[in-house]
């Protein structure tokens, strides 16, 4: 009996991964879609795919970043150490999004910033040298890249403009609306550190808002 449970268990955790992985590759053809099969079948000849646990780092400040990690399933945080010791949470990553320091990746230079699951997290891996052999070879995986580049720095724009012209209710609000499924998800100090404001402030925040719509 303990066999066939095992046997079950195994099968699970393939299927798990091959689903990983097709969702992954769905993703390039989703930006690009006259991609081949063969440019698919290449990059899949480069992925890996890890289980981490909640707590476990997939990236390290200080440190060559070595893979880029797209999230299959679970969340991460990303956040640095300031000057204080303090942890400063500067990202959320959840299903199909990215685990990197986009820049520091792709000039390969050691990274500013910690990844971290908070929860389980199934994240499927591909290398820098895979993808820099990739772009060599096949023109549409560059634009691949290119799009990818694209969106990072949307993102990176959007979140520094957030805390240029927004107040900390705003931010707040916003997070709330784009982010309808991740609100339950992280604790409020990591979210209060995401909106660089104190707890004490988001909870007022939160119990305005209360009263105001409900």
């Amino acid at each position: 009996m303990a066999i066939a449970r095992l046997f079950d268990h195994q099968v699970i955790e393939y299927f798990k991964l091959k689903e990983a992985i097709t969702t992954y590759l769905s993703s390039i053809k989703t930006l690009c879609p006259k991609v081949t099969s063969a440019e698919l079948d290449y990059v899949e000849s480069g992925l890996t795919v890890s289980e981490l646990k909640p707590k476990h780092f997939y990236i390290h400040a200080n440190t060559i970043q070595k893979k880029i990690g797209f999230v299959f399933s679970g969340l991460l945080r990303g956040f640095y150490i300031d000057s204080n010791s303090k942890p400063i949470t500067i990202k959320f990553v959840r299903e199909n999004e990215f685990a990197t320091h986009f820049s520091a990746f792709i000039s390969q230079t050691p990274g500013k910033y910690y990844f971290q699951c908070i929860e389980p997290s199934v994240i499927v891996s591909l290398s820098y040298k895979h993808i820099q052999e990739g772009y060599e070879r096949f023109p549409i995986l560059e634009r691949y890249g290119r799009l990818v580049a694209e969106e990072v720095l949307k993102i990176m724009q959007k979140r520094i403009e957030a805390f240029l012209f927004q107040t900390a209710e705003e931010r707040y609000i916003e997070f709330i609306k784009e982010n309808p499924n991740l609100f339950n998800r992280v604790s409020l100090s990591y979210l209060s550190s995401y909106l660089g404001i104190e707890r004490q402030s988001l909870t007022r925040i939160r119990k305005k808002l209360a009263h105001t719509y409900f």
